[in-house]
């Protein structure tokens, strides 16, 4: 949070006001009255920190727009608990220094009540600048979903076939296969679903995980019917982890980078490991911090094409620049000991 300039020039306007309050206007400013002054600044400084503090952690503790009237209020009794012990703290040094009480009138509940003008004043100004910037950032997130929305449905509509006219067909292709020719009717089945998964889910912006994992395993038979013991995947997924979501066609996409830019031959089969746990650990109070760390990974062995197809990475990018917009956790890459892997976080909504 950048409020330097904020608390350089808040902290003295507060504790010239509080001065004046406690102490009054003085014509002839002496020694006493500066070290009144001094003390006033000490105050001022050790309450706006303090609150500051509670303020930051209660951020941090109730990160969540749905945890928003149970932060306010939490924070709203921290912070007249504090702001009551350190009135009473501060009386008492007050006394001690300057044998007089800090406030003339009303003992300590006045002064403890007069503390918390300022206390609240600071604690609005930094809540509604808060709450201000989560709402720039949720609309700008909105906003660019809407426009990576808009681009995915363009980019379909230039590259996809009328969706009745190809299931119209598939039909009619089914019709054509005789009724004992199983595997051709299963893989006729398993290309309708891929496509229709990829009509039913490219307006949504996350799934459940065992609706991705049902349209990967499709996508997996029609590649294994053609390359068959060449194509190798192994599955460790946990079955907590289904439970959590991910963005649409995003772990299919990383599924066909694999096929699509290496070696698939007798000799050097493509070995494909799909894994995932649904671990909860804590992440410090991010935003994502019920998520956990729970991550799904793609990993296969490198044997790069050689031929002229290069990649682009653009698929690549086009998931981690989804996945920047939900999630504070980023989506990893990793190369290491012949092994390329890409980890995107497990999401709760």
């Amino acid at each position: 949070m950048n409020d330097k300039w904020f608390r350089l020039i808040g902290i003295p306007v507060v504790a010239a006001v509080m001065h004046v309050t406690f102490g009054g206007w003085s014509v002839q400013y002496n020694a006493t009255e500066a070290k009144q002054f001094g003390f006033s600044f000490f105050i001022t400084l050790m309450l706006w920190e303090g609150n500051r503090a509670n303020f930051l952690f209660m951020r941090r503790l109730f990160p969540r727009y749905h945890q928003t009237m149970q932060r306010l209020v939490l924070q709203t009794v921290v912070s007249i608990g504090f702001t009551a012990v350190a009135t009473l703290i501060f009386s008492q040094v007050y006394w001690a220094l300057f044998h007089a009480p800090m406030c003339v009138q009303g003992g300590f509940m006045y002064a403890f009540l007069l503390k918390l003008v300022p206390t609240f004043m600071v604690t609005s100004v930094y809540e509604s600048a808060y709450f201000f910037g989560e709402w720039k950032k949720n609309f700008q997130r909105s906003e660019a979903l809407t426009r990576a929305g808009i681009q995915s449905e363009l980019e379909t509509l230039r590259s996809q076939l009328d969706p009745h006219f190809l299931f119209n067909s598939l039909n009619t292709l089914a019709a054509l296969i005789d009724d004992d020719n199983d595997p051709a009717h299963k893989y006729l089945e398993q290309l309708a679903d891929v496509y229709r998964y990829v009509l039913l889910s490219r307006d949504k912006t996350t799934v459940p995980l065992h609706e991705e994992m049902a349209f990967v395993d499709a996508y997996l038979y029609l590649n294994q019917t053609r390359f068959r013991d060449n194509l190798q995947v192994e599955r460790d997924i946990d079955p907590a982890a289904y439970a959590r979501r991910v963005a649409p066609l995003s772990l299919q996409m990383l599924v066909e980078n694999a096929i699509k830019h290496n070696v698939i031959s007798p000799q050097n089969p493509l070995r494909v490991r799909l894994q995932a746990s649904a671990c909860s650990g804590s992440t410090g109070g991010s935003p994502a911090s019920d998520e956990g760390e729970a991550y799904f990974s793609v990993a296969n062995n490198l044997q790069p094409k050689t031929g002229l197809e290069q990649s682009t990475k653009v698929g690549l990018r086009n998931i981690i620049n989804r996945y920047r917009l939900l999630s504070a956790r980023p989506v990893e890459v990793l190369r290491d000991n012949g092994l390329f892997t890409v980890r995107v976080p497990l999401l709760t909504q």
